[in-house]
């Protein structure tokens, strides 16, 4: 019931190079692959990892999109967006925009407010090679760290997701369904003290990120189906749908693994995922 608008305005502008670094804008309907393919062939680099992440270019702020240890907001300059209720067309600088871990302003304070229309990316023909997490150095393990480039990084990225990650067009999914719950250094030595083989990885502020797919293989759901829909059985943090399963279902699983991983780890998973409720 009701009426969706698909955003479609399109266009990638580079309006600012000094040799290296390139401030470029980019329409928020262009495809967000497709965007990171386009900037790592013109040597426009610092998104590669981010390649192969359905979406929008529009979408990626209000979810700070992050892969492999790069985020949207690490590139982010500046967004342009509609205000719903008076038109007013504004401008947000990356302090305006609230950043957080998967979130932002547009997905919390001010939800459904703005109408995102262009977005600017700070990139750099020189970036530094983010390849600190092991799949990515075991991909491109064959080659010499001098001879390993930008595309290199976004053609393992891309591999990598094709090997644990269903695809969309193939199996209904919205990727990562929960956020890596963060927690504070007491909270975590809780945890570790009773599940010493928690993933873990610990941040620069002395918090700890635990690695939500583990937990929920862990509490026995991964590729465990209900229905028409189900958890999939390569990554345990992607929830699926195999046929006409409705989104009361989707939740209801969902809100059934949070509370099987509450109690038996004492972690709270939070979504990543918005939840759109028709009333």
């Amino acid at each position: 019931e009701g009426m969706t608008l698909q955003q479609g305005i399109k266009g990638i502008e580079l309006i600012n190079d000094d040799g290296n670094c390139l401030e470029v804008v980019v329409g928020a309907g262009e495809s967000w692959h497709d965007w990171v393919l386009h900037a790592v062939e013109r040597g426009w680099n610092g998104v590669e990892n981010l390649a192969l992440i359905p979406g929008s270019v529009g979408a990626s702020p209000m979810q700070n999109i992050g892969a492999y240890g790069v985020e949207v907001k690490d590139h982010f300059l500046w967004l342009e967006a509609v205000n719903r209720k008076t038109g007013e067309l504004q401008r947000f600088d990356h302090a305006a925009c609230e950043f957080g871990y998967r979130e932002s302003i547009f997905k919390q304070r001010e939800r459904n407010l703005w109408v995102i229309v262009r977005v600017a990316f700070a990139l750099e023909r020189n970036a530094p090679l983010h390849m600190e997490y092991g799949a990515i150095q075991s991909e491109l393990h064959h080659l010499a760290p001098q001879e390993i480039t930008h595309k290199d990084v976004s053609e393992a990225v891309m591999r990598i997701r094709r090997s644990k990650l269903p695809d969309p067009a193939e199996l209904g999914n919205a990727g990562s369904f929960f956020k890596n719950p963060i927690l504070h250094a007491t909270a975590f030595q809780e945890v570790l003290s009773n599940h010493p083989n928690v993933v873990h990885y610990p941040l620069e502020d002395g918090s700890f990120k635990l690695a939500a797919g583990w937990l929920i293989e862990q509490a026995g759901w991964k590729g465990k189906r209900r229905g028409n829909c189900g958890v999939h059985d390569k990554q345990a943090l992607v929830l699926v749908n195999y046929g006409e399963a409705t989104g009361q279902e989707i939740w209801k699983l969902a809100k059934d693994i949070i509370q099987d991983v509450r109690a038996k780890f004492g972690v709270e998973l939070q979504p990543e995922v918005n939840q759109i409720r028709v009333s």
